[in-house]
């Protein structure tokens, strides 16, 4: 009899998550588990630890109500795996992959393993094409390009949610005429936000591009460690299967750490930095490297993973350790969206490392990176005479540093705040760039090229400026 069919009823021991199975044999690491409860319910688990007469298994709908002498379990002999198909776009489902959108359920043309392959990193294609987001202060200081992992990084009550479900909406390729989805992957989030994404991606027909994987609060905890790599799979299936360009968006990253610490807690295991699992940094490292492009293949992966840091603390474990593997990140700010700003995202300590690889000519515009680089500074310095403004007073600056501390106040009101429906092009956005340029002197734009200025500057272009005829 092969191990796939033996029922063992040796279940010794149920701890928080976790289920001990005794007397097993040829038991393997992340093997799939079906279990049966006293009266009948099936649930599904997988093997967390396996030893040579011993299984830890993880259950995924959580161990409420088992009894350890009338339970059974089934090793099934492979590890878990998704059925995907095309059909999966405009489809929504739950945190075993299984549809809750009232529709039939998909039929699969493959089934894959979540956990995916290995990459070859001589394989990967350098990220350079330009993502445009809508949102000026991603597409203008912070470029997103195909392939990256850019993640946002946000606090408690802050709108990262509504900023998620605004890049989900309005992402785009430009130029080529490409294949683009959405992969959209919530955990833990309260029902309200559920119902809230998906009515807007109804409403403005984002969904039928879109593939929503959802676990919310009140499901079993443990979903949340399987649901990032369901969505990653069926990601990876558009993407490098049919050709597609897919945007994934995973929120909230700090709920699935907290998963992690859980199980790592049932297992008492030694903690590390705030009890949290000393390979979370590994762990971490297998989802977010899961984006990316492929030489040879047209399709790509572009991750945009949301956490919210505990106490607004950058510096913590998940934060911390998200900036090490991914290439940037967006920060939001709790002082802009008290000043009504939306989106609240700070500018000075955002950062997109590939962004000079996806502008320039032939991609979003010859002066963007000049731009960028002059919109920063002015911004930095306006930053600065605020903190001197308040010890010395305004009337003792010079009229020059009046123009910079004029320059940062409209810069957040035109430039940062936009509508959370406003989808601006990338064009858009250099051109009010170039608009509070004309609040400085020309003498003062020190870091972009003469030609550019000659080229865009309102001062220099032919007749009144339509930028000018705004304002």
């Amino acid at each position: 009899m092969s191990n796939k069919n033996i029922e063992y009823t040796t279940v010794s021991e149920v701890a928080g998550p976790l289920m001990v199975v005794e007397h097993v044999k040829d038991v393997a690491y992340n093997e799939v588990v079906r279990i049966r409860t006293a009266d009948g319910e099936e649930r599904t688990g997988q093997v967390l630890e396996a030893y040579l007469d011993k299984a830890v298994v993880m259950v995924f709908e959580g161990t409420k109500g088992l009894d350890t002498k009338k339970t059974s379990a089934r090793f099934i002999g492979e590890t878990m795996k998704i059925g995907l198909s095309k059909d999966m776009l405009g489809r929504i489902f739950d945190g075993t992959g299984n549809p809750i959108d009232d529709a039939p359920s998909i039929i699969p043309e493959m089934r894959r393993d979540i956990n995916g392959n290995p990459l070859n990193p001589y394989a990967r294609e350098y990220p350079r094409e330009f993502i445009q987001t809508g949102v000026s202060t991603i597409d203008g200081l912070n470029t997103l390009v195909r392939g990256q992992k850019l993640p946002i990084f946000s606090g408690s009550g802050l709108p990262h949610n509504q900023l998620a479900s605004q890049i989900a909406r309005q992402a785009k390729v430009l130029g080529k005429d490409e294949s683009f989805a959405v992969v959209f992957c919530a955990m833990g989030i309260t029902s309200e936000e559920a119902n809230l994404f998906i009515r807007d991606f109804e409403n403005t027909g984002a969904l039928e591009r879109t593939t929503m994987f959802l676990n919310l609060a009140d499901d079993p905890t443990i979903e949340r460690i399987i649901l990032p790599r369901m969505a990653l799979t069926c990601a990876e299936y558009l993407a490098f299967d049919l050709d597609m360009q897919v945007l994934v968006i995973l929120t909230d990253m700090t709920n699935y750490a907290e998963a992690l610490r859980e199980i790592a807690a049932a297992r008492e295991e030694v903690p590390g930095r705030r009890g949290y699992p000393g390979y979370m940094y590994t762990d971490l490292a297998m989802i977010y490297e899961r984006a990316g492009r492929i030489k040879g293949k047209k399709g790509s992966i572009t991750q945009i993973p949301l956490l919210t840091m505990p106490d607004d603390d950058i510096t913590h474990p998940i934060p911390d350790l998200t900036g090490y593997i991914t290439e940037g990140q967006i920060v939001l700010e709790r002082g802009l969206y008290k000043k009504d700003i939306y989106p609240p995202i700070a500018v000075l300590p955002c950062l997109s490392r590939l962004m000079d690889r996806g502008i320039g000519k032939d991609r979003t515009r010859e002066d963007h990176a000049d731009v960028a680089n002059q919109l920063y500074a002015a911004y930095a310095e306006g930053c600065d005479l605020r903190d001197l403004v308040a010890i010395v007073g305004e009337d003792a600056l010079s009229e020059r540093d009046r123009k910079f501390l004029e320059f940062s106040e409209r810069f957040e009101q035109e430039f940062v705040k936009q509508g959370d429906h406003e989808d601006r092009s990338i064009e858009q956005t250099l051109d009010i760039g170039w608009k509070l340029f004309s609040l400085l002197p020309t003498a003062e734009l020190k870091k972009i090229d003469e030609s550019y200025i000659k080229t865009y500057h309102p001062t220099y272009r032919k007749g009144k400026s339509t930028l000018d005829e705004t304002s």
